[in-house]
């Protein structure tokens, strides 16, 4: 007890301070980790491995390593720490004993202002809102009460107040996202995917996952906070030449891990030193097993943004990085069987990672796709031997932009369209080309499709469409330029038509409507994380609202998501922070939420970065392709036949 109230006299300037000092928020026990600039801890020497600029990792070595003290912290580092990180030296911190119950409840957290401030046990501060102080603060510039006893200016005090607990969210969430901040040698390298100290079951949420750390990045990005990026991006590539193999197979070079680890092992002949080791996930563990194809485009869409943001072009000209993107492309441009020039995945293959019934042909991987393609194109050095490479990329992007364009849409006209087609056609000529029958049209969505809007389907193969609404794929489609700009403005038309079945009471649902019934047992195998309206069936994903920012900016839109952020600022905090919410309208958190969920923080400081500076959204966003929109009107205007040889024309 005594050594816990001289910590806090120090803290509060009670006690001549002696040091800087580290406070690292530590869980263990409920005691809080010092680390002191005076000489009271034992000090080693650590080494770190360095990464070679133009060197890739051999396909037989299973890890990176590199060394740091025993009881290294590795996220939630505050800004004092990381003064020294650059010296990769580490300390063994020395835990305070002999503090009470009440201390266990109470972590203490230094500022840049060096106050000290209290925390709760969960170890997210909720900056205070005296709701008093600034009523006083009001009535002092602005002068007295009215006759009725009201202040005078109620209506500036509620927006004041507003702003205050506004600008309170936005400090939150920055800090939720530093402390799930992932160090390796001392350098930022990622963000796990959820932070909740109270939580005893972490099950891979501890891990820094590619497309969960997107937005996360993005927020980097738009502070001008570069380097977490620059390291995700440059470690991330080193892991994608590593061998992945399951039951004896291994899948394609280009493939990128869905998540990786910092495990920390003890260093062979060293009592106090420990050695980093990157620990990847490829799919071989993941529920399902199944391979992120999304992993590869989002890290080349997210390569592309930093090159924008940051003006530092020399990460993707680098020849270890070429060939990465290289890499990928040869993946997803490889030969099949498949007629159609969409990318042919499993289910649970992207954020939807359990079975929901996307096998097949995604909206959402197509979407990330199309968008992947037109990155690496603007990024590819120009060089003979890459010629071949650029010319099957551009011949993909013009078929599959007419594809996904051309049956993929539908709205009030399609769908009447799709009412009325006759079946079992044989012919170049035929209208319904797959053999779609109009049976497959589901009651709910009669009702659903606004006069005005419409939208792209979730799914198309032979006689089947998927006719629910995907969030991220339609969203993403916009952004990316694979819809048209009619559709885009349609797409957004009919959000607003249909806010109460999207929005409702938070933003947005990842898919509408849900499965239920016979056809969730069927579709999901009785999935008892998808049941109806939660998770990935019809559950409301936060961390959307940053595409539906990106999205509606680029279209001159931005009160749709202005009204969406706004909506969601009147929970997301209180409830804090969850990974998604249940029911139709989103009233409760979700059954197996994770709390303090990193992406819900940074979709949420993305948007409001993106609304406060528009300008910014240009370095996310595809431009249509004006010579792609003019190949895609002669194929509009084209028959069949001559579509067939106009294409073996582009190939010479």
């Amino acid at each position: 007890m005594a050594t816990s109230e001289a910590v806090r006299q120090l803290l509060s300037g009670a006690l001549p301070r002696l040091g800087w000092f580290d406070l690292s928020l530590s869980n263990v026990n409920g005691f809080i980790s010092v680390q002191s600039g005076i000489n009271n801890t034992r000090k080693r020497s650590s080494v770190c491995a360095q990464v070679h600029k133009h060197s890739r990792i051999s396909q037989d070595r299973r890890r990176i390593c590199a060394f740091q003290a025993k009881n290294g912290v590795f996220h939630g580092k505050n800004d004092v720490s990381r003064l020294n990180s650059m010296s990769c030296k580490c300390q063994k911190a020395e835990s305070l004993t002999g503090a009470t119950a009440e201390d266990q409840h109470r972590d203490l957290l230094v500022d840049d202002s060096d106050k000290a401030t209290s925390i709760p046990p969960n170890g997210i501060t909720s900056p205070a809102i005296n709701e008093f102080e600034v009523d006083q603060q009001l009535k002092h510039e602005k002068g007295g009460f009215g006759s009725n006893g009201k202040p005078a200016t109620a209506g500036k005090h509620k927006e004041s107040r507003q702003k205050v607990r506004t600008n309170s969210i936005e400090d939150e969430a920055w800090k939720l996202l530093k402390n799930s901040m992932v160090y390796y040698c001392n350098n930022p390298i990622g963000t796990i995917a959820a932070n909740n100290p109270s939580s005893t079951s972490t099950l891979n949420y501890d891990q820094v996952f590619i497309r969960d750390f997107i937005p996360s990045g993005i927020a980097f990005l738009l502070k001008g906070e570069y380097d977490i990026v620059r390291n995700f991006i440059l470690h991330t590539l080193q892991l994608q030449s590593w061998e992945k193999t399951m039951d004896c197979y291994s899948p394609g070079q280009g493939l990128m891990p869905a998540s990786f680890k910092v495990r920390t092992v003890p260093l062979d002949g060293d009592d106090f030193a420990t050695e980093d080791v990157l620990d990847p996930d490829f799919g071989e563990a993941a529920i399902g097993r199944v391979a992120p194809v999304d992993s590869g485009l989002w890290w080349i869409i997210l390569l592309r943004a930093y090159g924008k943001c940051s003006g530092d072009l020399s990460v993707q000209e680098r020849v270890d990085v070429q060939t990465g993107i290289k890499m990928i492309l040869k993946l997803c441009l490889a030969d099949g069987f498949d007629m159609f020039p969409t990318l042919l995945v499993t289910d649970g293959s992207c954020m939807i990672d359990r079975r929901m019934g996307i096998h097949g042909h995604p909206l959402e991987i197509q979407a990330l796709f199309y968008s992947a393609l037109l990155c690496a194109r603007e990024m590819l050095a120009p060089e003979d031997a890459s010629a071949d490479l650029t010319r099957a990329l551009n011949n993909r992007l013009v078929a599959l932009s007419f594809h996904i364009r051309e049956y993929y849409w539908i709205d009030m006209r399609k769908l009447n369209e799709i009412y009325r087609y006759k079946t079992e056609e044989y012919s170049y000529d035929a209208v319904n080309k797959f053999n779609i029958y109009p049976d497959q049209i589901p009651s709910w969505l009669v009702g659903f499709m606004p006069s005005t809007g419409g939208y792209l389907i979730g799914n198309l193969q032979p006689a089947h469409m998927d006719f629910r609404f995907f969030s991220l794929g339609n969203l993403w489609s916009i952004v990316s330029s694979l819809a048209t700009l009619d559709q885009s403005h349609a797409i957004l038309d009919l959000i607003e038509a249909k806010w109460d079945e999207l929005v409702a009471d938070m933003p947005f649902k990842i898919c509408y409507p849900a499965l239920e019934g016979q056809e969730w047992q069927i579709i999901t195998g009785s999935d008892p994380k998808n049941t109806p309206w939660s998770y990935h069936n019809g559950g409301s994903w936060p961390t959307l609202l940053w595409q539906l920012t990106v999205a509606c900016i680029k279209l001159n839109r931005p009160d749709i998501a202005a009204k969406a952020v706004e909506l969601a600022e009147k929970r997301i905090s209180l409830d804090n922070w969850p990974e998604y919410y249940d029911t139709k309208r989103a009233r409760f958190i979700g059954k197996q939420a994770q709390l303090f969920q990193t992406w819900s923080a940074a979709g949420y400081l993305v948007a409001k970065l993106l609304l406060a500076n528009p300008s910014a959204a240009k370095n996310l966003v595809n431009e249509e392709d004006s010579e792609l929109a003019n190949i895609f009107s002669c194929m509009i205007s084209s028959s069949p036949r001559r579509k067939r040889g106009w294409k073996k024309q582009i190939l010479v």
